[in-house]
């Protein structure tokens, strides 16, 4: 297949639209199911390459749940707690495989985001990857292949209209890169900078001591932060990034907002939380709204007479403000990556609050010498990077 026409571009009134190799080649997919649009396949091969690059940093089977041509989310294939199972959703017996794991992981960690998502799996989907899929509402899926009964079972999703994408795990883009904007064509290198532990070398902090487990979620967040929408900041823990912050204009919107929703993860798993009693029945995207409700307090008091029929088989105590603050304070061992230096200490400040141990960003401002005070006070491991990520 040389071209794929496309129903219309970002929005119904752009017209026409299509993808196709600019040398005239083979496209390196094939669609097994459905018709992705164009803002489907920007996610697929802008998610496509995170997980393949971690597989390769880590080798451990990745996944990443994309929204908007921006991650959720990213994981690798490592084993859940019993709490985090719970909080994401999944028995023992669902997550059976790494692949599995990771999925569960990655589309269970800011789940009001990846409602409708894309997903992008670095290994052949095999079938306990597929079931759990198949009851989430998302967009489609792209893999380098399928077992044969795990497309049978994606391909009954959205009454068999389900975009199923296989990608050649081979295939390697041009060096060159083009793009046009206003018609006037944009070129440049692809951004082929490796990101592995050779990265964290340089740290500048009184406190040196990273462990394995910390530069593993330095890596994710990194790799991560390289197909995110630029400004970007990500927390990371456990083998996956429980909180991104994309394309905010200023440094310190992303770091609060990727911590906000690292909180959020975190708290999904406080007992009040897990033992909310919802009504039997009660629709997955609704109940994960309603957890967000419940813990961020939104427009909604779920918790309130009038409300909380509608959810709960009883009315539930709130989860307080000091609960919520003594809970966070026993988290730590957070790692954090940027995509550029932090111009002040505030993103520190903001990152320790949220549990922020390790962190990695290039350098490089005026003000290094005051952020790295900063991370001393909070005894905070800093590696300067020296490498910008931007993505757009």
């Amino acid at each position: 297949m040389k071209e794929f026409e496309l129903k219309y571009g970002c929005n119904p009134n752009q017209k026409p639209a299509k993808i196709y190799m600019h040398d005239g080649s083979e496209l390196p997919i094939k669609i097994l199911c459905g018709r992705p649009g164009y803002i489907n396949f920007l996610d697929a091969f802008n998610s496509w390459q995170l997980v393949k690059e971690l597989r390769g940093a880590l080798g451990l089977p990745a996944v990443t749940s994309f929204k908007h041509v921006s991650p959720t989310s990213a994981a690798v294939g490592i084993p859940m707690s019993k709490e985090l199972m719970q909080a994401c959703f999944v028995t023992p017996e669902e997550v059976s495989t790494p692949l599995a794991l990771a999925y569960a992981r990655a589309r269970g960690t800011d789940r009001m985001c990846s409602f409708g998502d894309w997903v992008a799996l670095s290994d052949v989907c095999d079938v306990a990857t597929a079931k759990l899929i198949q009851r989430e509402v998302s967009d489609g899926v792209i893999a380098p292949g399928y077992e044969p009964e795990a497309l049978e079972i994606l391909k009954t999703k959205r009454k068999g209209a389900y975009n199923i994408v296989e990608i050649d795990p081979d295939f390697v883009p041009a060096e060159i890169e083009r793009k046009q904007v206003f018609g006037i064509t944009f070129e440049q290198g692809r951004n082929n900078f490796h990101i592995g532990e050779e990265l964290l070398q340089n740290i500048v902090t009184a406190n040196k001591d990273l462990p394995d487990s910390a530069k593993r979620d330095l890596i994710i967040s990194l790799i991560t932060l390289k197909y995110t929408q630029s400004n970007s900041v990500c927390y990371a823990v456990d083998g996956q990034a429980i909180g991104v912050g994309a394309g905010q204009q200023s440094r310190i919107h992303c770091t609060r907002l990727a911590g906000t929703k690292a909180d959020t993860w975190f708290l999904r798993q406080h007992e009040k939380v897990l033992n909310l009693p919802f009504v039997d029945g009660i629709a997955r995207p609704t109940r994960d709204n309603v957890i967000d409700g419940y813990i961020n307090r939104n427009e909604e008091d779920v918790c309130a007479d009038g409300n909380w029929q509608k959810y709960f088989t009883k009315q539930p105590e709130p989860l307080t403000d000091a609960e919520i603050k003594a809970y966070l304070a026993t988290k730590t061992g957070v790692a954090l990556g940027s995509d550029a230096f932090f111009p002040f200490d505030d993103n520190i400040q903001r990152a320790a609050a949220s549990g922020v141990k390790y962190v990695a960003e290039p350098g490089g401002s005026i003000r290094d010498d005051a952020v790295i005070e900063c991370a001393d006070k909070y005894g905070m491991v800093v590696a300067f990077t020296g490498m910008r990520l931007f993505h757009h």
